[in-house]
C-alpha cells in the first residue's frame, strides 16, 4: 500500500512539473504577423490603368467558369452524360463528380485544336512582347468563334441578331460576339436534348416490356423499375455504352 502511495505522490509530481513548463512557453510572447492594406487615391492615369487591369483580372478568374461553359463543348457533354444517368435509372451513379470531372476532361480533349491555336498566335507572341494586349485578345477570338460558328445553328443566329437590332453583317467577322454565345449556347442545348432523347428510346422499350410482363403476371404492386434497371444496365455494359457516347459527343464535334 505504501509503495503504491509513493508511485501515485511521484506520478502526481511530474504531471505537475509537466504542466508548469506548458504553462510557461505558452505564456512566452509570439510574434503575431501583422498585415496591412493601403487604399489611397489614384494620382496619375499609370495607377488608374493598374487599378482597372487588376479589376478586370479578377472578374476574369470569376467568369472563368461561366466562359468555360458558354464558348466550348461542355454544355453537350454534361447534358447528354446527365440524360445517360436518368435513362439508366441508376439515381445518383455515377455521381455528380464523375460525370463532371469526364465531361471537363472531354471538353479538353476536344477543344485542344482551339487551344493550341490560340496559344500560338496569341499568347506566344504576347508573352514575347510581339504583340499588344488588343491584339492578342482580338486573335485569340478568331479560332473561338469559328469553332462556335460551326456548331451554331442560323435560325438561333438569327434570332439574337433580330432582337439586338444591329445592321445585317455581311460576313461572319462583322457578327458581334454578343450574339453569337448565345445563339451557340441555345444550339448545344437543342442538340443535347436531340441526343438525350434517342438515349431514351432503348431503354424506355425496356420499362414497357418489364411492366408489360408484370402486369401479365399480375404482379402490379411491384415497382418495375426495380426489375428492369438491371437489365438496362445489363444493355448497357454489353454494348459498351460509354465507349458508344463518349465517340459519339466527340465526334460530333468534328
Amino acid at each position: 500500500m505504501y509503495k503504491k502511495n509513493s508511485i501515485l505522490k511521484i506520478a502526481l509530481i511530474l504531471v505537475l512539473i509537466l504542466a508548469a513548463g506548458i504553462l510557461e512557453v505558452w505564456c512566452e510572447p509570439l510574434p503575431i504577423p501583422k498585415i496591412g492594406l493601403d487604399i489611397e487615391a489614384a494620382e496619375n492615369p499609370q495607377d488608374i490603368a493598374l487599378s482597372m487591369q487588376i479589376l478586370f483580372i479578377l472578374t476574369i478568374i470569376s467568369l472563368a467558369p461561366s466562359i468555360l461553359i458558354m464558348i466550348t463543348s461542355f454544355t453537350r457533354i454534361i447534358i447528354v452524360l446527365s440524360f445517360t444517368r436518368n435513362a439508366l435509372g441508376t439515381q445518383h451513379m455515377p455521381p455528380n463528380q464523375v460525370l463532371i470531372g469526364l465531361a471537363l476532361f472531354l471538353t479538353f480533349f476536344i477543344m485542344s485544336p482551339v487551344i493550341a491555336e490560340i496559344n500560338e498566335n496569341a499568347f506566344v507572341p504576347y508573352t514575347n512582347g510581339e504583340i499588344t494586349q488588343e491584339a492578342a485578345i482580338e486573335k485569340a477570338s478568331v479560332p473561338l468563334r469559328t469553332f462556335m460558328f460551326k456548331h451554331t445553328r442560323e435560325k438561333d443566329l438569327a434570332l439574337f441578331l433580330n432582337l439586338s437590332q444591329v445592321k445585317q453583317p455581311l460576313s461572319r467577322e462583322d457578327i458581334p460576339t454578343s450574339a453569337l454565345i448565345p445563339a451557340f449556347i441555345i444550339s448545344e442545348l437543342k442538340t443535347a436534348f436531340q441526343i438525350g432523347f434517342f438515349l431514351y428510346i432503348p431503354f424506355l422499350m425496356i420499362d414497357m416490356i418489364v411492366s408489360s410482363t408484370l402486369m401479365s403476371m399480375g404482379m402490379m404492386m411491384l415497382p418495375p423499375i426495380m426489375i428492369s434497371m438491371p437489365f438496362k444496365i445489363l444493355l448497357f455494359v454489353m454494348v459498351d455504352g460509354w465507349n458508344l457516347i463518349v465517340k459519339s459527343l466527340i465526334m460530333g464535334f468534328n
